[in-house]
Protein backbone atom coordinates (compact mmCIF):
# COMPACT_ATOMS: atom_id res chain seq x y z
CA UNK A 1 0.00 0.00 0.00
CA UNK A 2 1.61 3.24 -1.09
CA UNK A 3 -1.23 5.76 -0.66
CA UNK A 4 -2.63 7.00 2.65
CA UNK A 5 -6.35 7.45 3.12
CA UNK A 6 -7.66 11.01 3.46
CA UNK A 7 -10.26 12.14 5.97
CA UNK A 8 -12.77 13.58 3.50
CA UNK A 9 -15.30 14.81 6.03
CA UNK A 10 -15.71 15.39 9.76
CA UNK A 11 -19.09 16.42 11.13
CA UNK A 12 -18.04 16.38 14.81
CA UNK A 13 -18.41 20.04 15.73
CA UNK A 14 -16.95 19.84 19.25
CA UNK A 15 -13.59 18.38 18.18
CA UNK A 16 -10.55 20.62 18.58
CA UNK A 17 -9.23 19.39 15.22
CA UNK A 18 -12.39 20.14 13.21
CA UNK A 19 -12.27 23.56 11.54
CA UNK A 20 -14.29 23.16 8.35
CA UNK A 21 -12.67 19.74 8.05
CA UNK A 22 -10.17 17.70 10.01
CA UNK A 23 -6.92 19.59 10.62
CA UNK A 24 -5.08 16.80 12.47
CA UNK A 25 -2.02 15.54 10.63
CA UNK A 26 -3.39 12.01 10.95
CA UNK A 27 -6.12 10.25 12.91
CA UNK A 28 -6.14 6.88 14.64
CA UNK A 29 -9.24 4.73 14.30
CA UNK A 30 -9.96 2.62 17.38
CA UNK A 31 -13.15 1.47 19.12
CA UNK A 32 -14.60 -1.97 19.56
CA UNK A 33 -15.93 -4.67 17.28
CA UNK A 34 -19.07 -3.56 15.42
CA UNK A 35 -18.11 0.14 15.52
CA UNK A 36 -15.00 2.20 15.07
CA UNK A 37 -14.24 5.50 16.78
CA UNK A 38 -11.82 8.32 16.06
CA UNK A 39 -9.25 8.10 18.85
CA UNK A 40 -7.85 11.50 17.84
CA UNK A 41 -11.08 13.25 18.93
CA UNK A 42 -10.43 15.92 21.60
CA UNK A 43 -13.32 17.89 23.13
CA UNK A 44 -11.74 21.12 24.40
CA UNK A 45 -12.05 24.80 23.63
CA UNK A 46 -8.44 24.81 22.40
CA UNK A 47 -8.14 24.89 18.62
CA UNK A 48 -5.61 22.35 17.39
CA UNK A 49 -4.04 21.03 14.25
CA UNK A 50 -2.79 22.50 11.02
CA UNK A 51 -4.08 25.75 9.47
CA UNK A 52 -5.97 23.86 6.74
CA UNK A 53 -7.56 20.45 6.26
CA UNK A 54 -4.96 17.80 5.39
CA UNK A 55 -5.80 14.87 7.68
CA UNK A 56 -5.17 11.25 6.79
CA UNK A 57 -5.73 7.96 8.56
CA UNK A 58 -2.44 7.19 10.27
CA UNK A 59 -3.46 3.89 11.84
CA UNK A 60 -6.53 1.71 12.10
CA UNK A 61 -6.87 -0.63 15.07
CA UNK A 62 -10.06 -2.23 13.70
CA UNK A 63 -8.51 -5.33 12.13
CA UNK A 64 -11.99 -6.73 11.37
CA UNK A 65 -12.81 -3.80 9.05
CA UNK A 66 -12.93 -4.72 5.38
CA UNK A 67 -10.70 -1.70 4.59
CA UNK A 68 -8.01 -2.66 7.11
CA UNK A 69 -4.83 -4.11 5.62
CA UNK A 70 -1.83 -4.44 7.94
CA UNK A 71 -3.46 -1.92 10.34
CA UNK A 72 -3.67 0.68 7.57
CA UNK A 73 -6.83 1.95 5.92
CA UNK A 74 -7.36 1.18 2.23
CA UNK A 75 -10.70 3.00 1.81
CA UNK A 76 -10.73 5.72 -0.87
CA UNK A 77 -11.53 8.23 1.92
CA UNK A 78 -13.11 8.15 5.38
CA UNK A 79 -15.85 10.18 6.98
CA UNK A 80 -15.91 10.89 10.71
CA UNK A 81 -19.10 11.83 12.54
CA UNK A 82 -21.30 11.16 15.54
CA UNK A 83 -22.22 7.52 16.04
CA UNK A 84 -22.04 5.13 18.98
CA UNK A 85 -19.42 7.53 20.38
CA UNK A 86 -18.91 11.28 19.88
CA UNK A 87 -16.64 10.69 16.88
CA UNK A 88 -16.88 7.49 14.86
CA UNK A 89 -15.35 6.34 11.59
CA UNK A 90 -18.52 6.23 9.48
CA UNK A 91 -16.69 4.41 6.67
CA UNK A 92 -16.04 1.38 8.91
CA UNK A 93 -17.41 -1.82 7.40
CA UNK A 94 -17.23 -5.06 9.38
CA UNK A 95 -15.71 -7.79 7.20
Amino acid sequence: MSVVTSVSECSVHNCSFNHDGCTAVAITVSGSEEHASCATFIDTSISGGLPKMLAHVGACQRSECSYNHDLLCSAPAVKVGPGAEAADCLTYTHA
